[in-house]
């Protein structure tokens, strides 16, 4: 009886020796499996911070590091960010590679047949006023745009700021004047401001040239090279956009401009699809930045958006490689789109 037991109990020991053979090695045990997802639940979940989930586990900080970050890379940790901006930030990405940017702000815009400028300004302004501190040299376009955003920039004094306009003056156009523009955006911060006593496009070229060797205006434009933040709009070759409302271009040359190839402007630097200077005699008579010395500054924004901007958008984002695109989302998916 003893010897037929003993006989089954090592038949039973062979055959369960046969199984795991055939079965293979068995996994590893994994000694930190259970405090490690305890560690992610209190994190995750429950949203404790690192230090208070070390004493809860009676762990040291940095093993809690460590498992949080093991259970991320085992795929224990899935997260899932579940916002409406969201949608926003993957556009921001997408600009970036697709356009070069250091950095791209969408402002939330849902309505395509209404006006974006107010919501671009508004990011425009909060983006701007982050970026204000003392010693600065701050270069500055016109437009619509820029000149809503004034209100949404946060007012403080600054020491040692300049704040240099990039363009002559506008006489027709009070409300969107360069001039006017650039010492209101001086006065929020105390800065010095330096204005182009000129026109924005004068009479002749002969004029142009006059003016720039011996009124001093290169001067400025030489301190202007050395601006660290430049703030810029580009407009288009519509009928509606604020340089030919103003009457500053006639329709006359609004239409030789659009024969030549004209897409838009940006400082009255008159550019094609391609983003290269077309040779019109306006541009011959505009007194401002030249873009490609605009190029050679960095820190350089560019704040524009609107169905009329999505030709010289992209343009203008060829000539000038800035470094900030703030725009809103429906002018976002249309350069993307194109």
């Amino acid at each position: 009886m003893m010897r037929a037991l003993r006989q089954d109990a090592g038949q039973r020991m062979a055959a369960k020796d046969h199984d795991e053979k055939d079965a293979g090695p068995r996994p590893a045990r994994d000694p930190h499996k259970e405090l490690r997802v305890r560690a992610a639940w209190l994190y995750y979940v429950e949203g404790l911070t690192q230090s208070d989930v070390a004493a809860r586990l009676g762990a040291n900080r940095v093993m809690i590091t460590r498992l949080l970050s093991d259970a991320r890379a085992r795929g224990e940790v899935v997260i899932r960010i579940k916002s409406d901006i969201t949608p926003l930030v993957e556009l921001e990405r997408t600009l970036e590679d697709r356009f070069g940017l250091t950095r791209a702000i969408v402002a939330p815009f849902s309505d395509p047949e209404g006006d974006p400028t107010r919501a671009i300004a508004s990011a425009a302004g909060a983006f701007v006023t982050g970026c204000m501190a003392n010693d600065m040299t701050v270069g500055v376009g016109w437009g619509r745009t820029l000149q809503a955003m004034l209100p949404f920039v946060e007012e403080r004094p600054l020491s040692g700021v300049r704040v240099i306009s990039l363009l002559g003056g506008i006489t027709q156009a009070r409300r969107f004047n360069p001039a006017e523009f650039a010492w209101q955006f001086a006065e929020l911060f105390n800065a010095e401001g330096f204005l182009i006593p000129a026109p924005a496009i004068v009479d002749s070229p002969q004029t142009k040239e006059a003016l720039l060797e011996q009124c001093g205006l290169e001067q400025i434009l030489e301190m202007a090279e050395g601006c660290d933040l430049v703030l810029l709009s580009c407009g288009g070759i519509t009928s509606l956009t604020t340089s030919y409302r103003v009457g500053h271009v006639t329709e006359a040359e609004r239409q030789a401009m659009i024969d030549a190839g004209v897409v838009g402007d940006v400082l009255y630097n008159f550019l094609d699809r391609e983003g290269r200077l077309v040779d019109t005699p306006v541009n011959a008579r505009s007194i401002a930045m030249p873009v490609g010395r605009l190029a050679r500054i960095s820190g350089k924004v560019l704040i524009s958006g609107g169905p009329e901007k999505t030709v010289i958008l992209p343009a203008t984002l060829k000539a000038l490689a800035p470094e900030t695109l703030i725009t809103d989302e429906i002018t976002a998916r249309a350069l993307l789109d194109a």
